[in-house]
């Protein structure tokens, strides 16, 4: 039976810009931009519950005003693909293995898909602003597994994060934490996607 990859985008398919390119824009420390942030609006963002006009303008916990417009365009600019991934994933594709983005991320998804075109590879079905879950609550597992059809041992999960491999496991999807092309070559062809 031919495996369904579910892939985590950020910091598995794409390179995520809040590590370098967000604080770059500030003139701070990655470090120093999180203390700022106010908690809670990202995720919901994520969820979304929020526009990003809502999302930006409480950005700060301390409500400081700056240019949105040039803000989101640098996250735009910094949206690549994590070195081998584009050529693996056209692999996968030309084996005819079908697969979907299973991501926690707001509407900006549109933006990577501007400027990469992932739905060559995987169609953009579970986004959470989308499903409104994020991973690794069980409901976006199963909400997955729900709209596809298919018992949890026919897919095969890809993630940077543990929490959310983890998570995978728990419903008896196959995971992979995600720790450079290469080794998920080796996984890939162990599990037999490749």
């Amino acid at each position: 039976m031919t495996p369904i990859i579910l892939w985590d985008v950020m910091g598995t398919l794409v390179h995520d810009p809040f590590f370098e390119e967000m604080p770059e824009f500030f003139g701070v420390s990655f470090d120093d931009l999180i203390r700022s942030l106010k908690p809670g609006p990202w995720v919901e963002f994520e969820l979304g519950r929020r526009s990003e006009s809502e999302f930006l303008d409480d950005f700060f916990a301390d409500g400081r005003g700056f240019d949105h417009t040039a803000f989101v365009q640098r996250v735009h600019d910094a949206y690549r693909w994590l070195p081998g991934m584009e050529e693996l994933l056209a692999e996968l594709r030309d084996r005819g293995r079908p697969m979907h983005t299973f991501s926690n991320y707001p509407e900006w998804y549109q933006m990577i898909e501007q400027r990469l075109e992932v739905s060559r590879f995987a169609e953009w079905s579970f986004v959470s602003c989308l499903m409104e879950f994020r991973k690794p609550d069980p409901a976006a597992y199963a909400h997955v597994l729900r709209t596809l059809g298919v018992p949890a041992e026919r897919c095969i999960f890809v993630d940077d994060r543990m929490s959310n491999c983890d998570a995978a496991r728990e419903v008896g999807i196959h995971a992979i934490r995600f720790e450079g092309v290469e080794p998920l070559r080796d996984s890939l062809h162990d599990s037999g996607a490749l």
